[in-house]
């Protein structure tokens, strides 16, 4: 963009004026910008002019009211692990790194409540309440930001038993457009008063607000935790085996797919020694005499669906191994092509379409020639491909891109979701519409309301 585009002006005299307010807080390094952009999969990396690292609320309100007087877009920055293209600015502006805004407030036992900053990751959060006996169960693999998480609408291997952030977030506070902070609701688990603004801000990827404080549900560490592992002769009787789980009513914690590439993967990446098959992860979480009634329903499941080598244990660390491989699925992934860039892409169907949608989309794999392993959380339904390329063959990348245009389309007709739990950013836009037909207009009237100047993470969910 030219320097003497009107654009870029106003947002080099925010930045001016940041600047003097934050002093060194305030980079403007290449390599600062760049790390504060998309730097995972294939998107384009498009750098912000200059990145404030804030410390409180307060900061995030002096950065938003400079930014609406200038009409300067605002990135927010949690942890930089979300896939499509969130923390991209297209129109350039001011990225507000969160890492410093760690802190967890407040915990109230009694209430199965924690009040956390925005910066605090999961782990973090779980390791500051490991002698209240409870945990946070939003479990996304990565060690993703609260207020990140919050703002994807995350979900991960725990979501079957637990929710998803919509379901465990209970408030937030969040400075809008015009720099005003507000709070969408109380501590209270259940409420009437008015709109429910908590869940608009959940899942709206910084678009219409930034969260600066987010009140979060709790749960009790089970006296019980049995970990387990099975293969499958096909996909299909893996999913199969999640369906009559679910359809049965067991309440398993967890359930995970990998195909056998994706076990291929995480044998070499993690030295796990599984048989390379359709292989299935779950927990199951309870009293002792709970979990054991319920591995061994889940066995006869298995049986039924021509499964075999059905294994669980109550040892933490066997358990640990497992679920660490599950969540380095993707750096496994990669490593079975040196070099590569993944792209990855997630869809999400109903639970009877499950079978159909991964089996389907495993030939669309083969027939193309495509290096796609697969895992899910297929509990929920949701599945997720990292398609292996070669960033600098154009023809590769086109052949991946169309392949997840084809995913997205099959799930969509399916009835289900573009995107599960990875959020539309960028990457997904083109779908929106097909998926949700005109309540995508009704999206754009919330926005175009509270975010009149269009300030708020540009370019996301909606083109700029």
């Amino acid at each position: 963009m030219s320097p003497n585009n009107p654009v870029k002006r106003e947002i080099a005299l925010a930045t001016d004026i940041l600047k003097q307010r934050f002093g060194e807080r305030l980079q403007t390094g290449a390599a600062v910008r760049e790390q504060h952009a998309h730097t995972l999969t294939y998107i384009k990396n498009q750098p912000p002019d200059a990145v404030v690292f804030v410390q409180s609320a307060e900061d995030v309100r002096d950065v938003v009211e400079v930014c609406a007087q200038y009409a300067c877009p605002v990135i927010p920055y949690g942890a930089g692990s979300s896939l499509e293209g969130q923390l991209n600015a297209p129109q350039g502006g001011i990225s507000i790194d969160f890492t410093g805004m760690n802190q967890v407030l407040d915990v109230h036992p009694e209430d199965l409540t924690a009040t956390v900053q925005p910066g605090v990751t999961r782990k973090a959060l779980n390791v500051h309440l490991r002698d209240t006996g409870l945990f946070f169960p939003v479990d996304p693999g990565a060690d993703a930001s609260i207020g990140g998480m919050a703002s994807t609408r995350a979900s991960g291997t725990n979501a079957v038993r637990y929710g998803t952030m919509k379901d465990n977030v209970l408030s937030l506070r969040a400075v809008m457009a015009d720099g005003r902070e507000i709070n969408t609701a109380t501590r209270a688990r259940k409420t009437a008063a008015g709109y429910d603004l908590t869940r608009l801000l959940v899942g709206s990827e910084g678009s219409l607000g930034v969260i600066t404080e987010l009140t979060v549900r709790l749960h009790g560490l089970p006296e019980s935790i049995v970990g387990g592992v099975c293969n499958f002769p096909t996909v299909a009787d893996a999913c199969n085996a999640a369906i009559q789980t679910i359809q049965y009513g067991i309440p398993i914690a967890r359930i995970e797919l990998l195909d056998e590439v994706q076990v291929a993967a995480c044998n070499q990446y993690s030295k796990l020694g599984l048989a390379e098959r359709p292989t299935m992860f779950v927990e199951f979480h309870g009293s002792e005499s709970y979990t054991a009634e319920q591995s061994e329903t889940f066995a006869e499941i298995v049986a039924d669906c021509n499964g075999s080598d059905f294994s669980w244990t109550a040892n933490e660390e066997k358990r640990s191994a497992l679920w660490q491989a599950r969540h380095d699925a993707y750096w496994a992934a990669c490593a079975l092509r040196p070099g590569s860039e993944a792209l990855v892409t997630d869809a999400c169907v109903p639970i009877s379409r499950l079978a159909e949608c991964v089996e389907q989309t495993r030939e669309d794999i083969q027939s193309n020639g495509l290096l796609a392993p697969i895992v899910g959380h297929v509990g929920d339904g949701n599945f997720h491909t990292s398609v292996l390329i070669d960033p600098d063959d154009a023809q590769e990348l086109a052949a991946a891109v169309a392949f997840s245009e084809r995913l997205s389309k099959r799930a969509i007709e399916m009835g289900g979701t573009c995107t599960g739990e990875h959020g539309i950013g960028q990457g997904k836009q083109k779908y929106l519409r097909s998926e949700l037909g005109d309540s995508v207009d009704f999206m754009r009237t919330i926005k175009n309301a509270l975010d009149p100047l269009g300030i708020m993470n540009p370019g996301k969910i909606f083109s700029a």
